[in-house]
């Protein structure tokens, strides 16, 4: 079996899953953070993700997060209350062929829970980053590390898998934005 390095992305930046990665079926995303003992508050972030089509959310079971396990071809495999340890903090499975076939992209976020509560923000939090691995090999395809100061946000959209020409990719986002999955979700309802 041929094996490939990782992929280490900056912003912004793609990968062609389908060329890189042929046979592709089952996508692990892990998402991965380390916090500083700040404000003395425990931190809980949370992984979810969006499943669209056309920009927007396919259904009322389009978002996949820790109280919300599966739907669509996607499992979250468990909520990390307190993101100890290395590697992954938490991963979200994806099944490209349980996918619908009308969905065409799919986003992978991140926020703290209770930020605005507990006065927590990205800036607390030192060594996030997304990685995509394939989940029947456990080769990691790529890996995108987020270094800039998002301190002004409670929330990131990191990554999304997206279906252009039929063919899966993937594109590294690190945008910020603050509230909840819900607040965070909204724009794309």
């Amino acid at each position: 079996m041929e094996t490939t390095a990782t992929v280490n992305l900056q912003k912004g930046e793609r990968v062609d899953l389908t060329k890189t990665n042929p046979g592709l079926k089952i996508a692990n995303i892990g998402l991965g953070w380390d916090v500083n003992a700040g404000n003395g508050d425990k931190f809980d972030l949370d992984a979810f993700a969006m499943v669209l089509a056309s920009g927007k959310l396919i259904d009322k079971n389009a978002i996949i997060y820790f109280n919300a396990k599966e739907a669509h071809g996607l499992t979250h495999m468990g909520d990390n209350l307190t993101g100890a340890g290395d590697g992954d903090d938490e991963t979200i499975k994806l099944n490209l062929a349980a996918l619908p076939p009308t969905a065409d992209e799919v986003i992978f976020a991140v926020n703290i829970y209770e930020a605005q509560t507990r006065k927590q923000n990205f800036g607390m939090v030192n060594n996030a980053f997304v990685r995509i691995y394939n989940g029947e090999t456990n080769q990691e395809i790529l890996k995108f590390d987020l270094s800039e100061n998002y301190s002004a946000f409670s929330g990131m959209l990191m990554g999304k898998i997206y279906k252009k020409d039929g063919e899966w990719k993937f594109q590294a986002i690190g945008e910020g934005k603050n509230g909840s999955i819900i607040d965070i979700s909204a724009p794309f309802n």
